[in-house]
């Protein structure tokens, strides 16, 4: 039955309205970095004067070009690595049959509940001991075990897979290798995208593991080199430039706001599809 017309308009009105209140914070950003130094904050969404040279400014007084790159290489190796081995270890779960299965998933699962302050100084011990506790690795490295949530994401999307499918794969000769690399795979390419998405978003915007391991400026991702950024331009006092913070604050969001509107389609049939059993 088709919902009445003034549901449907109240409907649209909620949806403007939530919109509105998600979109507007980043309005603010991009409209706070085209104003002068002395008008940032003076929450008019219309820059007045208009100040594009902010944009030049950043360029010239941060190496942002550099701290992309870095940010894109750690991205894309914390979010293949994650993708790939959670896949694994998801696969395993929701085909192979033994007993005590459920027992481990449940202890998979378990870890999430540890906080990462837990295991934040033996990690960093760890890293330090076979020296690449300075440097770009352990941004990455501990994705290629896997992530809990991942791998519970993608047990969901497995599940869904006809198991006579793999069966007939196993009869054809097939080894587990190929029925997870040319069937399994292909079959939950939804549900990777989903997790590639989530991980590259993640690591894009951490700042907590790159101020922990990182000190050479040349090494830096963004959330690291706007924090630098914001210690240098940002401080109280009369000579702060908050126009350049926010500037660079609006080039290390748009990336991300492109990456979702590319994937937008796979990531919703993801979702939607990985929950379905």
């Amino acid at each position: 039955m088709k919902p009445p017309r003034w549901a449907r308009s109240l409907n649209t009105v909620l949806l403007v309205v939530v919109g509105a209140a998600f979109v507007y914070p980043f309005l603010w950003l991009v409209s706070a970095s085209l104003k002068q130094r002395q008008f940032v904050f003076d929450n008019s969404l219309v820059p007045s004067p208009f100040a594009p040279e902010n944009y030049v400014q950043v360029w010239d007084k941060a190496p942002l070009l550099l701290w992309l790159g870095n940010s894109m290489i750690v991205g894309l190796a914390a979010a293949i690595s994650v993708t790939l081995s959670s896949a694994m270890v998801a696969f395993g779960f929701a085909y192979f049959r033994f007993p005590g299965r459920n027992l481990m998933f449940g202890m998979v699962l378990g870890t999430m509940m540890l906080p990462g302050a837990v295991t934040m100084v033996p990690v960093y011990l760890e890293w330090s001991y076979v020296g690449l506790a300075s440097t770009q690795v352990p941004l990455w490295a501990q994705n290629l075990f896997g992530s809990a949530f991942f791998v519970f994401l993608l047990r969901q999307f497995f599940l869904t897979l006809p198991r006579e499918v793999f069966e007939a794969a196993r009869v054809d000769g097939a080894s587990y290798w190929r029925m997870f690399w040319n069937i399994a795979l292909p079959l939950a390419l939804p549900g990777l995208i989903v997790v590639f998405i989530f991980e590259l978003k993640n690591s894009w915007v951490d700042l907590l593991k790159p101020l922990i391991y990182l000190r050479e400026p040349d090494l830096y991702t963004l959330p690291r080199g706007l924090k630098a950024i914001l210690d240098a331009f940002g401080q109280t006092g009369g000579e702060a430039e908050w126009q350049i913070v926010m500037a660079a604050s609006t080039i290390s969001t748009v990336p991300m706001i492109l990456m979702f509107f590319l994937a937008q389609r796979y990531f919703v049939r993801g979702l939607v599809t990985g929950y379905h059993r």
